[in-house]
């Protein structure tokens, strides 16, 4: 490809609107334009790499027995209505109506619809197992779409669905899956994990998300630095070190003080001169249609996707003030567990061995000391409600757990009977007994790959794309474009690249050296040609390694080969 001949659009500044390093890459590198807040066209060179994952993907599941189709965005209400997410999607769901004023919907993914095109054609459990899947483009009406491609209302995406007969073709299809997503990334060239996850708005029994480690990603990833735990924080759990909480022989009096104005747990530690592990905080929680209250240390951050989970809840959120007042006849900052009486208390696992504890008391200005298990109050259970912390240990080994951040570029779940119970997806048995279909929902994120790749992959100077992603291989810049020399050479070593199968962008453009360095590197193409007239007289052109900045000599006719030589060590 002619440089000259590309819409390859490099921007010197970084644009105001672009916060991560990936966006502003990707807008300066002339990857992406933004049409409108979170919808953006992709040019030549960003859908270049875009059609790269595409295609790894697609070997991958291929590999694992997958079959590609391509379902409509656009879905009826009546299926959404079907499975009950109509109404329990949210905001993010884009709906519409047709001229005839019936309700459509943007599909953000693609349940039911996979759903009711195999309920209409399968009926037999030899048609099964069977896996399809498709790469299209999704609609989420994000509240605040940012981050480029990292948070976009409309994005392209791989989904795939798998339909088993039995628990074990189920976790069968769910294992391939979850090897062909190991390999597609690892293709890909990204450092990522595969971590334990909430199930959220998709739903089903257990799910995994594959993470790109990077600095900047909006999940934090728990792990065990000895062992293969590892899980998204809303799903992590953790054993917290219970040593100075030990139960004591001696249980003191309980014991109401005065607190005035000390509502928060840093006010009423420091006041009461303890520390905020000390405290047991109460969290009134509305939970569907009920109330409940939940105790964790002061210390501890409540996980109301566990608490959800726990509850098998569909809307659960931290009651509002009103409904504090009400349940607690205190105002907001007081409130505690003793006296409560019509409403279930949940105990965080974490407080279960501490003994004389802080806790509000459920009136202005006052809490409690000294409050105990079992003589002051009795939580109706004990359960893991919290968030994991620093100092957490791994619920497997009992080593230290790290933590550290990543982003979310693809997600496995095993979704068991939701969907085809909810749409009567069923075949007929070895035996003629009707069946529901058990599912599993697969899928990844193809902008995201691209925008969690740079941010992988990248200096001050601009991206450096792993071999595999890479638009073009070799990018040639010859310096001299009026000298003959050298444009015959560069004109030879691009149609024998050509001809090698190897993907060559000819910097073709009459401008000065330096934009063309800038370029090259801002675009990060893995391997750099430059002939130039002065290094022809002396016998040599020169290569540069664009991931590590080494700069090679090469005679002009061993060149080729170094070329085909260093592109194999590349990674």
């Amino acid at each position: 490809m002619l440089y000259s001949k590309m819409l390859l659009p490099t921007l010197k500044e970084t644009p105001a609107e672009a916060d991560l390093i990936s966006h502003q890459l990707m807008l300066r590198a002339g990857m992406i334009r933004n049409l409108a807040a979170g919808i953006y066209c992709y040019l030549p060179l960003g859908y270049k790499v875009i059609r790269k994952v595409e295609h790894i993907i697609r070997e991958e599941m291929n590999r694992a027995g997958a079959q590609e189709v391509l379902l409509p965005v656009l879905s009826p209400a009546e299926l959404w209505q079907e499975s009950k997410r109509w109404e329990v999607y949210g905001p993010e769901l884009i709906r519409l109506k047709d001229r005839h004023q019936r309700d459509f919907c943007l599909g953000p993914t693609h349940e039911e619809v996979i759903t009711d095109l195999v309920r209409r054609d399968v009926r037999s459990y030899r048609e099964l197992p069977l896996n399809l899947y498709q790469i299209q483009t999704k609609f989420r009406d994000e509240i605040r779409p940012r981050f480029g491609l990292m948070r976009a209302r409309e994005f392209i995406m791989k989904d795939g669905y798998s339909f088993d007969g039995s628990e074990t073709e189920a976790e069968e299809s769910y294992r391939r899956m979850y090897e062909a997503y190991h390999n597609i990334f690892k293709r890909c060239g990204l450092d990522f994990r595969a971590v334990e996850a909430d199930t959220g708005p998709i739903g089903g029994s257990f799910s995994h998300e594959f993470m790109v480690l990077a600095d900047m990603g909006e999940d934090r990833i728990v792990s065990c630095p000895g062992g293969d735990y590892a899980a998204n924080i809303e799903r992590a759990h953790a054993i917290h070190p219970q040593e100075k909480n030990k139960l004591p022989i001696d249980l003191r009096e309980l014991e109401q003080v005065v607190t005035p104005d000390m509502k928060t747990v840093e006010e009423v530690s420091a006041f009461l001169g303890c520390t905020a592990g000390d405290l047991v905080k109460t969290l009134v929680v509305q939970v569907d249609n009920e109330v409940v209250f939940t105790l964790l240390r002061g210390d501890h951050e409540i996980n109301l996707t566990k608490l959800r989970n726990l509850l098998g809840s569909e809307q659960l959120a931290l009651a509002d003030e009103e409904t504090i007042v009400r349940v607690t006849e205190a105002p907001v900052g007081f409130a505690g567990p003793l006296g409560i009486k019509g409403y279930k208390i949940i105990a965080d696992l974490a407080t279960k061995e501490m003994s004389n504890f802080v806790t509000g008391a459920n009136k202005q200005d006052r809490h409690y000391i000294n409050v105990n298990w079992e003589r002051d109050v009795i939580p109706a259970q004990y359960a893991d409600i919290r968030v994991a912390s620093a100092g957490d240990l791994c619920p497997h080994c009992r080593k230290p757990l790290e933590f550290s951040r990543g982003i979310e570029v693809g997600h496995i779940f095993k979704l068991g009977t939701k969907y085809s119970q909810a749409l009567r997806a069923t075949y007929l048995d070895e035996q003629g007994r009707e069946q529901l279909i058990i599912m599993g929902c697969y899928g990844i994120g193809v902008g995201r790959t691209v925008a969690a790749a740079i941010e992988q992959n990248h200096d001050q100077y601009g991206i450096i794309w792993p071999k595999a992603l890479a638009p073009f291989k070799v990018l040639l810049l010859p310096l001299d474009m009026a000298d003959q020399e050298v444009m015959n050479l560069t004109s030879e070593y691009y149609d024998g690249l050509a001809q090698a199968g190897i993907e060559c962008l000819l910097d073709d453009r009459d401008v000065r050296p330096g934009i063309k360095f800038k370029d090259a590197d801002l675009i990060g193409i893995p391997l750099r040609v430059t002939i130039g007239a002065r290094d022809l007289k002396l016998g040599t052109v020169e290569l540069k390694i664009r991931k590590t900045g080494q700069t090679l000599k090469s005679s002009p006719e061993q060149a080729p080969t170094t070329i085909k030589q260093l592109l194999e060590q590349v990674d």
